[in-house]
């Protein structure tokens, strides 16, 4: 297993983390809860969506005196792996965690490093916390096809609606946590028929692969939020 922060807009600055977390990567998920006080019912608690994931480990980056131990993958100055890290946090700057045969490939924030130096080795201890990233999209009208000034007649609206409809069918975004195998279950009615799907999107798969640093995209194993696929198979 190995675990990757890749920069989610520039693929070219990624960090392997140089040990494994000492313990399981702990994954929070919640839900979002509004809440009304009634008169003479008290307070109601309301789902409002769901809350963004939050994912959570601890782990060590090894001083130079255990550079060439088993706990390591690969050996990265500890000073170096933090102030990275740290960067990353303070610019908000979104990524993509990869945990290759763990399951996990999202896009997420930093949300908190802490870390100190412990025995004389120059070894430190870390706890990073990070949380589900969502890109926040703003639309002019223009954008949205809606006439501010002008009424629209209901032909134009009915072939926007109509447009609208064909394409959301046709293409599908994938998002974190997806899978070929989830998207052919929901849109094509079985999880078999994702072959169907790699097969007509197979370069745009391993496009985004090849971008994210991989060889290929193992047969449609590895597929990336805001990969835009056909579906219309």
């Amino acid at each position: 297993m190995d675990v990757y922060l890749t920069e989610k807009n520039n693929a070219q600055s990624s960090f392997r983390f140089p040990s494994l977390p000492d313990k399981d990567i702990e994954l929070n998920n919640g839900m979002n809860y509004q809440e009304y006080d009634i008169l003479k019912k008290g307070t109601y608690a309301f789902p409002s969506g769901k809350d963004k994931q939050q994912i959570k480990w601890d782990g060590y980056f090894w001083g130079e005196k255990h550079k060439s131990s088993a706990f390591n993958c690969e050996w990265i100055e500890p000073e170096t792996c933090i102030e990275k890290l740290k960067a990353w946090m303070e610019n908000g700057t979104p990524l993509n965690l990869l945990v290759s045969g763990g399951g996990i490939n999202c896009d997420v924030t930093i949300k908190s490093l802490n870390y100190k130096a412990f025995g004389g080795d120059g070894d430190y201890s870390y706890t990073i916390t990070l949380v589900e990233y969502r890109e926040l999209k703003i639309y002019t009208t223009k954008e949205l096809g809606i006439n501010s000034g002008k009424k629209s007649s209901k032909k134009k609206k009915k072939k926007a609606r109509t447009s609208a409809k064909k394409k959301t069918k046709k293409t599908y975004k994938v998002k974190s946590g997806d899978t070929l195998w989830k998207i052919a279950k929901k849109h094509l009615g079985s999880g078999t028929k994702w072959t169907k799907i790699y097969a007509a999107n197979k370069s745009v798969i391993e496009k985004a692969a090849k971008k994210r640093g991989k060889k290929s995209s193992d047969k449609g194993h590895w597929i990336y939020p805001g990969t835009v696929l056909n579906i219309a198979v």
